[in-house]
């Protein structure tokens, strides 16, 4: 099994540099807006994982790729000049882990904390509607039971 860390510490630095770099310039939510449409134009583009990830191609060549890329879907010049910065120095296949660290910076920025639900089997509209989820020491309770206890409190308060 290959160890991911260096590469998943490389992402995290950069990450933080374009974090900085976009708050400063008050350009956090157009740079993050670039950002998820990348992933998606990687996710849907065989040739563009491949050029990104593949030994094959020169820093050169994936520079000018990632550039004319970020250039053609309008980004932001700090996302152009990231994505190129991250190809000139031999770190795109570091892309994605980059976008993933920064997009966990920009929800700490807005206060937004993720939080896995799993269950047995699908839940219905009704009981997503009514779930127990716990983020950290928080419970955030939208049960029905909750619901009329909390009703149940304010009418004895009234």
């Amino acid at each position: 099994m290959a160890d991911d860390s260096k590469s998943t510490d490389v992402g995290a630095r950069y990450a933080q540099a374009l974090f900085d770099l976009a708050k400063a310039g008050g350009r956090l939510a157009a740079v993050e807006a670039d950002l998820k449409s990348f992933k998606l134009m990687r996710r849907e583009s065989v040739d563009l994982r491949r050029l990104l990830d593949s030994p094959a191609f020169s820093a050169e060549d994936k520079t000018k790729a990632l550039v004319a890329v970020a250039a053609a879907a309008k980004f932001d010049d700090i996302t152009r000049k990231f994505l190129g910065l991250m190809a000139q120095n031999r770190r795109a296949g570091g892309i994605a882990s980059a976008i993933t660290a920064f997009e966990a910076l920009a929800a700490a920025e807005r206060g937004v904390a993720s939080a896995e639900v799993t269950t047995a089997v699908k839940l219905t509209p009704a009981q997503e509607a009514g779930l127990k989820v716990r983020v950290g020491s928080r419970l955030y309770d939208a049960s029905l039971r909750s619901k009329l206890d909390s009703l149940r409190f304010a009418l004895k308060r009234a």
